[in-house]
């Protein structure tokens, strides 16, 4: 079986998507960069430095410091797929990182997407 496209596409294209679908709804750019370090552990500094290489998602993914513990409270579907379902661990975080992005665009408290409450 190949694997999913998505895993080679460098992590500083995909970016840009997230920044344009939040922009749209009028969240910023800072609020998607503190979802990003939440989930995975990457602190701003070491952030921006992956976007300005051509590390791919599944690696950006699979380097990233500690997944947050709290990730598994990440449910619901995306894509039509519910993520809390997914086998792959790169391509359930990457769908954790969908989804929490997804929440940002719909207007949920930045308090709600990053599970604090």
């Amino acid at each position: 079986m190949t694997e999913p496209r998505i895993y080679s596409m460098p992590f500083a294209k995909v970016y840009p998507l997230y920044q344009q679908k939040l922009a749209k709804k009028g969240r910023s750019t800072a609020e998607l960069d503190q979802v990003i370090t939440w989930l995975t552990g990457y602190d701003q500094a070491t952030l921006q430095q992956q976007l300005t290489t051509t590390i791919s998602v599944q690696d950006f993914f699979t380097q990233m410091p500690q997944l947050n513990p709290q990730a598994s409270k990440i449910t619901g579907s995306i894509c039509g797929v519910r993520v809390e379902t997914i086998a792959d661990p790169t391509m359930q975080r990457i769908r954790y990182l969908d989804k929490l992005v997804d929440e940002l665009a719909k207007g949920k408290p930045l308090r709600q997407v990053l599970r604090e409450e």
